[in-house]
């Protein structure tokens, strides 16, 4: 079938993306799904800085490639053999994209940890699906790389089955979207990569869309203090509306001790989701004695923190990474959205705006400058 998406055909264009255009909406080519696949129309998909690291570079990836991986749409068709895990797929069916496919039967699946499937992290990096195949290709027969087995700008979208989680058909779409990156990645990295009791004092550095749901699983985790620490004064200002206790402005060169005084010497859980060494390094330097800093954010590869294997010796420190929020998706989407009903995790307050596919450089123009939490493209 013919399909129209947003391609990335060069990283690294100059900005702003609303004049060099890195991303062309173009016609493809999209094959019917294979063994294990299946065919999604796509209803809405978020703008994020996994996507925003492809077009500048900093996350190095095979191109032309179809971008897009935070989505949400409707079954149109099951492919042979995609039973897989879960509950039976049908047509109808309105599902959240997940951007790590997990085999099921790689060391980090059979010991629970889906997250790090080895196969999924493979075939994400070599811009194929789960299979192995692409599905994508150009008018001129090119074949077009899939992006974290996903490429959900577009209308339709084949995808591992593997990569889908079936949710209830009346979640809208915009929102039902930010539960496959946003909020899995953020919300995770509190529940189960943390593991944050509550009482405990944590501090969440970048405000984006990741951060800011970090904060309101932090505030739903039932902690104590939570310190919000970012460079927009308007972002800190929401944050105290979605439940911070404080608020720290990163730009000021005495953040770390305020934050520290703020804490009576630091917090116990520092969170950093803003994909920089300096935001990262301030992470460290806030986590108090025997605490815990978790980074979820990605910089660019070559990209080195200076740290002093004492420090965490001496003071019991831990070190975490956090990739997809240590997400076990089929358990972890429905329980998130399930505490979203509840009012237990507002979710719908980080949508910032709803963007046609054809401003899909503007909206990212919109997210390097930091102006925005959350935009969502609706197809």
């Amino acid at each position: 079938m013919q399909i129209n998406a947003a391609v990335l055909r060069e990283s690294g264009l100059g900005l702003p993306y609303a004049t060099s255009r890195p991303l062309a909406v173009e016609q493809l080519h999209l094959d019917p799904p294979g063994p294990g696949e299946v065919l999604i129309q796509i209803k809405a998909a978020g703008l994020c800085h996994s996507d925003l690291s492809v077009i500048n570079g900093n996350r190095p990836r095979p191109v032309p490639m179809a971008l897009g991986h935070e989505a949400a749409g409707v079954v149109v068709e099951v492919g042979p053999d995609a039973g897989g895990s879960g509950p039976e797929l049908s047509p109808g069916d309105h599902v959240v994209l997940v951007f790590v496919p997990s085999c099921g039967h790689c060391e980090p699946c059979s010991v629970g940890r889906p997250a790090l499937c080895e196969p999924g992290a493979a075939a994400n990096g070599a811009g194929t699906l789960l299979s192995g195949e692409r599905r994508l290709s150009d008018a001129q027969g090119t074949p077009v790389n899939h992006h974290l087995g996903c490429s959900a700008f577009a209308d339709h979208a084949v995808v591992s089955r593997r990569s889908v989680v079936k949710v209830d058909p009346d979640l809208p779409w915009t929102e039902a979207a930010l539960f496959g990156c946003a909020v899995l990645t953020g919300v995770g990295a509190v529940f189960n990569t943390a593991q944050v009791p509550a009482g405990s004092s944590v501090a969440v550095i970048g405000l984006g869309g990741v951060g800011l749901s970090s904060l309101l699983g932090a505030v739903a985790a039932g902690a104590r203090q939570v310190v919000a620490v970012d460079l927009s004064d308007e972002k800190l200002a929401f944050a105290r509306e979605l439940g911070a206790t404080e608020t720290v402005n990163a730009a000021d060169a005495e953040a770390v001790q305020q934050i520290r005084d703020l804490t009576g010497g630091g917090v116990e859980y520092a969170f950093e989701l803003a994909g920089s060494i300096p935001a990262l390094q301030t992470a460290v330097d806030i986590t108090r004695r025997g605490g815990t800093t978790v980074t979820a954010g990605l910089p660019h590869p070559d990209a080195r923190l200076p740290l002093s294997p004492v420090l965490l010796v001496g003071e019991e420190r831990t070190l975490k990474g956090s990739y997809i929020g240590t997400a076990v998706p089929l358990r972890d989407v429905p329980r998130y959205i399930a505490l979203y009903r509840r009012g237990r995790l507002p979710v719908d307050r980080l949508l910032s705006g709803v963007l046609p596919l054809d401003r899909i450089n503007e909206g990212f123009d919109e997210l390097h400058a930091g102006r925005t939490v959350r935009q969502v493209v609706t197809l």
